[in-house]
Order: C-alpha cells, then sequence, then structure tokens
C-alpha cells in the first residue's frame, strides 16, 4: 500500500482507451450508449418476468439474476469511465481502485457461475423433464444462487486483500479504463509471485470448471435431443436453450479472445480495447438476445408494454 519513499499512495492514474483528445467525445457517447442499453434492456428483462406469473419458474429465475448482475457489471466500470472523460481526468483514489477492483472480480465470476447454473437448469429440463419440478425447486434455485455469491465474494476478496499487501513505486498509471487486477499487479515494486500464482490458479479453477460443467451438460442435452423420434419436438428441445448457449457463446468467446489475444500480442492498450467486448458488449447484447430468441419474453415484454399503457391511459384521464 505504500510507495517507494514510504508515503501511502493516494490514488491510480486511468489512462483510458486513448490519449488521443479529438476521440475522446466519440468515446464518451458510444459508452453512454452502450451503457443506458445494458440498463434498460436488462431491466426490462428483470420487469417483465416479475410481472408475469407464467414466468416464475427457475429458469426466469436465474435469467433475472443474471439481468441483475450484467447491470452490475457494467455498473461498476463505465460510469467512471465516463465521468473522468467529462471533468477531463484520469484519477481513480486508492480505495477506489481497490473497490472497484473487487466489485469487477465479484460480477464477472457471478456471469459465470450463473451461465453454469442455468446450464444445468437446461440439463435437468430435456433429460430428466417428467422430474424438473422436484429438482430444481425453489430451495435448490435459491441455494445455487447463494452459493454462486458467496464462491464469487471469498474469491474477490481474497484477491484484493492480497493486492492491499502489495508495495506501489513510482509508476500509478494503469493502461486500462478500469482496475484491472492483472495491470494492478504489474504496477507493483513488491514480489507479486504469490498474486500471480492465486490469480492464475483461480482463473483456472472457477473459470475451467464451470465451462466444463457447460460442457458436460450440453454434451447430455444434445444426446437426449438426438434421441427424440419427431423432428418438431427436437425443434421444441432445442428451441429452449437456444438463448442460453448464444449467450454462453459470446461470453466465453470474448474472454478467451481477450486472453488469449493479450497473451500474444503483450500489449496492454490492446488488451483494454478487447476487455470492452465481454464487461460492456455482452451485457448489452443478453437481453437482445433473450428477446428475439424467446417467445416467452417476447409475450411477457408485450404484456409489460401493454399493462404500462394502460395506466399511463389511466392517469392521463
Amino acid at each position: 500500500m505504500r510507495g517507494g519513499n514510504d508515503t501511502p499512495i493516494s490514488e491510480f492514474l486511468l489512462l483510458g482507451l486513448s490519449e488521443e483528445a479529438e476521440l475522446q467525445p466519440l468515446i464518451f457517447g458510444l459508452f453512454l450508449s452502450m451503457y443506458l442499453i445494458t440498463v434498460l434492456g436488462n431491466l426490462l428483462i428483470i420487469l417483465a418476468v416479475s410481472s408475469d406469473s407464467h414466468l416464475h419458474t427457475p429458469m426466469y429465475f436465474f435469467l433475472c439474476n443474471l439481468s441483475l448482475v450484467d447491470i452490475c457489471f457494467t455498473s461498476n466500470t463505465v460510469p467512471k469511465m465516463l465521468w473522468n472523460i467529462q471533468a477531463q481526468s484520469r484519477v481513480i483514489t486508492y480505495a477506489g481502485c481497490i473497490t472497484q477492483m473487487y466489485f469487477f472480480l465479484l460480477f464477472g465470476m457471478l456471469d459465470n457461475f450463473l451461465l453454469t447454473v442455468m446450464a444445468y437448469d437446461r440439463f435437468v429440463a430435456i433429460c430428466h423433464p417428467l422430474h424438473y419440478m422436484v429438482i430444481m425447486n425453489p430451495r435448490l434455485c435459491g441455494l445455487l444462487v447463494l452459493v454462486s455469491w458467496i464462491i464469487s465474494g471469498l474469491n474477490s476478496l481474497l484477491q484484493s486483500i492480497m493486492v492491499l499487501q502489495l508495495s506501489f513505486c513510482t509508476h500509478f498509471e494503469i493502461a486500462h479504463y478500469f482496475c484491472e487486477i492483472k495491470q494492478v499487479i504489474q504496477l507493483a515494486c513488491s514480489d507479486t509471485f504469490l498474486n500471480n500464482m492465486v490469480m492464475y490458479f483461480v482463473s483456472a479453477l472457477l473459470g475451467a470448471g464451470p465451462l466444463a460443467g457447460i460442457i458436460y451438460s450440453y454434451s447430455k442435452i444434445v444426446s437426449s435431443i438426438c434421441a427424440i423420434p419427431s423432428a418438431q419436438g427436437k425443434y421444441k428441445a432445442f428451441s429452449t436453450c437456444a438463448s442460453h448457449l448464444s449467450v454462453v457463446s459470446l461470453f466465453y468467446g470474448t474472454v478467451l479472445g481477450v486472453y488469449l489475444s493479450s497473451a500474444a500480442i503483450h500489449s496492454s492498450h490492446s488488451g483494454a480495447i478487447a476487455s470492452v467486448m465481454y464487461a460492456v458488449v455482452t451485457p448489452m447484447l443478453n437481453p437482445f438476445i433473450y428477446s428475439l430468441r424467446n417467445k416467452d419474453i417476447k409475450r411477457a415484454l408485450k404484456r409489460f408494454y401493454g399493462m404500462a399503457g394502460t395506466k399511463g391511459t389511466i392517469i392521463l384521464r
């Protein structure tokens, strides 16, 4: 926590996506638009599911949690970035940086776990349809979400505490638009071997583990769908998990693409631009994927719009 001259650190500098002044208004407008679309889209999903009793099922319970986490995920980084651009400042306090890092790890890992839980839900629905409501009871659904929060919170707490033990020298510039843990660790002038080992071990364990669970679930789902005799039955079964499969492909595809490209290019700036895909673009696209590919969500949104329009007419009268 102390600098090379034994003085406490008070702030870091976020270099952002570009240092060119003429690009700042464009970046501000683009990210503001994406942030508003993300919040509005995910909020509509939550309101539509909450207002329609037909959607009070495990699948949509998990979807509401995913939408809430996506709102929090982007709200943790984008508003600070927009504020810095508007104020023409790159400063983030030391406490603010650690806090941002903690919540970024928390919500990023929660996204990971919730997608895994949703894959398990689809596995039970397609492979064990007769026992679905017995297995996926409200108690188990709540427990799965609670365990996801606990594991994610403990992981974030562990890694944040370990960063707090580091000493920093005179170089406090983070080549990113938020306090990404890898970038912060690289700025430390004390030994970071343990931090790096824990970071990579946890990423492998909590990243590869859920991904393996998703792959296993979908391998069983594909086998069950192939065993269905009618083409209509196969299409109906596949359509129930098409939206989730699209979101999983988008999330893991962008995350793997970011880390593989950053490892190959060895450029912090390129990594910052690439991270926009999973940290901003993916949460923005999730509501569109679920609303466009899911008839139940479309129906719920239309009913929600109808209720809102009716209430508005009554108030005006």
